[in-house]
C-alpha cells in the first residue's frame, strides 16, 4: 500500500459488513491498494461490536453501525444486503458533509441518478455523485472481456452461459458446499442439505439464481441484461441474453460468451485487444492446455479469458470463455477500484478538518 506523507492527502474509510466474505476481500484490497487509507473504520452489528479484526492498518476495534459516524467517514463501502442499503445509503451520502458510498448490493443499480461502475469502462460516470453502485458479479467479470471487444467490433448481441460459484451467495454459501460436500463423502448422507440453495448444490448443478421473472428469466440473468446496457451505454432494448448456472465451486465464476457484431471478427486483433486490455489476462494457449478456469483465476484480479474463436451461428461472430474471482472482479476488486478512480478523477475529496 502506497506511505501518504500528507495527511491532508489521505481518507478515513469505512466498511460496513467487514466480516462477511465481500467485507473481508474489500479490507484486504484496500491493503495493497495506493488507494491512501488514513484510518479504516469498521462497523457491523450488535453481533460483531466490540470485537477486534487485525488488518494492515492495525488491529482495528468494531463499531456498532450508526448512520452519524458513518457519515463522519470520506468514503464507505457497504457490503451488507439490499435492505440495509436502501435504509441507510442515501442518508449516510446525503449533504456536503456526508460520505462518498460505494454500495455492492443491488439495491440502487437501476436508479437513473445512482451511476453504475466498472471503472475500467465508465469511471467518468462517478462525477458529481455521492453514491455509487457496484455491479452484479456476473456482470463485471464478463463486460472485462466485452467492452474491448465492443470498442474493436461493435457489439450486436451477447449471449452468455454461466457457472457461478458458491461464493456468490456469500460465506453461507461456501460453507453450504463444503459441509454438504463432506457429508456426502463421509457416507453421512446420500444427498447433501441446502438451506441457502434452491438445491443440494455438491456433485450437482443448478440452473436457478435469484426470482424467476415473468419472461422465464431469473432476476440474475436480467441483472446481466440490464446492467450490461447501463455500464456500457447501450439503447434499453440492446440484445442480452442469459442463462445462470449455480456450480460447486468455491469462489470464481465462469462465463461461455457468444457475440453477434457490427464488423467482421479479426481473432489476432481480438487477441490483441484483451492482451493491453486493463484488468484482463489472455489464457488462451489450446495446445498447452491453457485456458481459463476457476483453478486459476481464484485470488486474482484480472479475468482469464480465452478460448477465442470464430462462431459458426453467426457471419460476424466470436465465441469466447471467461473465468474471474467473484469476491474480487466480482466485487470487492471493483469497489476498491471505483474509490481510486473517484480519488483520480476529483469526484471524491477529502473532508476538511472543522
Amino acid at each position: 500500500a502506497a506511505i501518504t506523507t500528507a495527511l491532508s492527502m489521505s481518507y478515513t474509510v469505512g466498511v460496513v459488513g467487514a466480516t462477511g466474505a465481500v467485507g473481508k476481500e474489500i479490507v484486504g484490497c484496500l491493503e495493497k491498494s495506493p488507494f491512501p487509507v488514513g484510518k479504516l473504520r469498521i462497523f457491523g452489528s450488535s453481533r460483531s461490536a466490540g470485537s477486534t479484526r487485525t488488518t494492515g492498518f492495525g488491529d482495528i476495534e468494531v463499531e456498532l453501525f450508526e448512520e452519524d459516524k458513518a457519515r463522519e467517514c470520506d468514503v464507505i463501502f457497504l457490503a451488507v444486503d439490499g435492505d440495509f442499503a436502501l435504509k441507510h445509503a442515501r442518508n449516510i451520502a446525503e449533504g456536503d458533509d456526508g460520505a462518498v458510498v460505494i454500495d455492492n448490493s443491488s439495491a440502487f443499480r437501476y436508479e437513473k441518478d445512482v451511476p453504475l461502475c466498472v471503472p475500467e469502462i465508465n469511471a467518468e460516470a462517478t462525477k458529481g455523485s455521492k453514491l455509487i453502485a457496484n455491479p452484479n458479479c456476473t456482470t463485471a467479470i464478463g463486460l472485462m472481456a466485452l467492452w474491448p471487444l465492443h470498442k474493436l467490433f461493435g457489439l450486436k448481441k451477447v449471449i452468455m452461459s454461466t457457472y457461478q460459484a458458491s461464493s456468490g451467495a456469500g460465506q453461507p454459501g461456501m460453507d453450504e458446499l463444503k459441509e454438504g460436500t463432506r457429508a456426502v463423502l463421509m457416507g453421512e448422507r446420500d444427498v447433501a442439505e441446502n438451506k441457502i440453495f434452491a438445491h443440494p448444490l455438491p456433485f450437482n448443478v443448478i440452473p436457478h439464481i435469484d426470482k424467476f421473472q415473468e419472461n422465464g428469466y431469473t432476476k440474475e440473468e436480467m441483472k446481466v441484461t440490464w446492467e450490461t446496457r447501463k455500464i456500457c451505454d447501450l439503447p434499453d432494448d440492446f440484445p442480452v441474453s442469459c442463462t445462470a448456472v449455480r456450480i460447486p465451486t468455491y469462489r470464481a465464476h465462469s462465463e461461455s460468451i457468444v457475440v453477434e457484431t457490427e464488423k467482421p471478427v479479426d481473432i489476432a486483433a481480438a487477441r490483441k485487444a484483451l492482451e493491453e486490455a486493463p484488468g484482463v489476462k489472455l489464457v488462451d494457449d489450446t495446445e498447452a492446455g491453457l485456458y481459463p478456469m476457476p483453478l486459476t483465476a481464484t485470488g486474482q484480479y484480472d479475468v482469464e479469458v480465452g478460448r477465442l474463436r470464430k462462431n459458426l451461428c453467426f457471419e460476424n461472430g466470436l465465441e469466447f470463455f471467461v473465468s474471474g474471482d467473484q469476491l474480487l472482479r466480482g466485487a470487492a476488486l471493483n469497489a476498491v477500484l471505483v474509490a481510486e478512480a473517484m480519488d483520480k478523477n476529483g469526484a471524491l475529496k477529502p473532508k476538511v478538518a472543522a
